[in-house]
């Protein structure tokens, strides 16, 4: 028991027996205060809650008055941001709910002393702050619930994010080479863009970067990657972006050795905070290495039926072992003329885009063929990239490692500029 008696979270591993011990309690119960955070507790929650669970809108003092009144669910995931007192609600919470509860917490507070209070002192299974991502909660939320630890990727080492088109031409290469020039140029973390497709470069030529050699080198022959290999072969396009791309004759063949893209992504990930690689979709060894061994998957389709096909066949790949959820499934090129309208999309995949990207060919067509980065101007695409960009890199960021020292308490983004989200 923590030491001012209050104990939210029965221990995991015995968690299990309890739940079965009682059948009639409901498994899992959420209070949340806005439809965003219902949005993302539902998807991130898929896998790990397929058959869906109950979610009610309402902050914590909405919970502590439902839970007076009925039966304490084995999980409960709780809302405590606007809360002016949370530590206050949470211990009265605790005397509404029955001992063996499981507890997740929701919050707007983003400070070390906050984090350790929660899950220490008042033996909080997990707590995530706002803006609440899908993978985020998948990666922290969906492993206790499915009472198997966390996955984790280590403090050391930059992340993985792939840009696939479902066919060619719905615009990978553009958001592929966009994302990366944001991490690079706006967020000035350390980056390096993979293009994948060592007969075209095309990622590469929109930010005006040179191929050379080093990549099928690196393909053919491992055993030569190293730091300072890694160094030498990716080009500089600015102080913090770099790209690693060739451009070979389309009349030779790249013989890819079976564990050069596992080397490879080792070496990069020694060197930068992310690696954006840009996979085209087929059945090379080398592609399919590459989104097996991502951390997070970007799936890109424009408004056609035969993009929604060959979608639908993308999203049914396995994930990899670091992957805790589908890839991120972004939607180019929206109100196409000729396309297909959103609710004949949505009745085609079963579901909804996470990221919506407005057709815009006069801008995005320009800064393509000036080889400038689309992202830079104000409008519906930079928008757009910018939610992509919060997506597939806020989890790493978060989970860069476990809070062990407290800065002081008070003032907004403590946490965040500990955990690397300002450089």
């Amino acid at each position: 028991m923590p030491p001012d008696g209050v104990d939210l979270a029965a221990s995991p591993a015995a968690a299990p027996a309890a739940e079965t011990d009682r059948p009639d309690r409901p498994r899992v119960i959420a209070f949340v205060a806005d439809q965003d955070t219902e949005t993302a507790l539902r998807e991130g929650l898929l896998e790990a809650m397929p058959q869906g669970f109950e979610i009610r809108r309402g902050t914590i003092r909405v919970a502590i008055a439902a839970l007076l009144k009925m039966a304490t669910p084995q999980i409960l995931i709780v809302d405590v941001s606007g809360e002016d007192q949370p530590l206050s609600a949470l211990s009265e919470l605790s005397g509404v709910v029955e001992p063996d509860v499981r507890v997740l917490v929701i919050g707007d507070r983003d400070d070390l002393n906050f984090y350790r209070q929660v899950t220490r002192g008042l033996g909080v299974l997990e707590y995530l702050y706002q803006p609440l991502m899908r993978d985020m909660v998948a990666r922290h939320f969906g492993p206790l619930i499915l009472h198997r630890a966390p996955l984790t990727e280590g403090v050391q080492g930059g992340r993985v994010v792939t840009v696939t088109g479902a066919r060619g031409g719905s615009g990978a290469s553009t958001i592929a080479a966009n994302l990366a020039w944001h991490f690079g140029v706006e967020a000035r973390r350390h980056t390096v863009l993979l293009d994948a497709d060592l007969y075209r470069g095309t990622a590469a030529m929109q930010l005006g970067a040179k191929s050379g050699p080093g990549l099928r080198t690196a393909l053919e022959a491992p055993d030569r990657i190293d730091d300072l290999f890694v160094e030498r072969a990716a080009q500089p396009v600015g102080k913090r972006l770099h790209v690693l791309a060739g451009e070979e004759k389309l009349t030779e063949t790249v013989n890819y050795s079976p564990n050069a893209a596992a080397r490879l992504l080792d070496a990069l990930r020694r060197r930068y905070n992310f690696i954006v690689i840009d996979v085209p979709c087929s059945a090379l060894p080398l592609h399919r290495d590459l989104l097996m061994m991502a951390h997070q998957r970007v799936l890109v389709m424009d408004p056609t039926l035969a993009s929604v096909r060959d979608t639908l066949r993308l999203l049914a790949l396995p994930n990899g072992p670091m992957q805790p959820r589908r890839g991120v499934l972004v939607l180019n090129r929206d109100n196409l003329p000729g396309g297909l309208n959103r609710r004949e999309l949505d009745e085609g995949l079963k579901m909804q885009p996470d990221i919506v990207i407005p057709d815009l060919p006069k801008v995005v067509g320009h800064a393509v063929s000036m080889g400038e980065p689309a992202v830079a101007i104000r409008g519906g695409f930079r928008t757009a990239m910018l939610l992509l960009a919060r997506e597939v890199a806020f989890v790493r960021l978060l989970d860069s490692g476990v809070p062990d020292s407290a800065p002081a308490t008070g003032g907004t983004g403590r946490l965040r500029r500990f955990l690397g989200l300002k450089s």
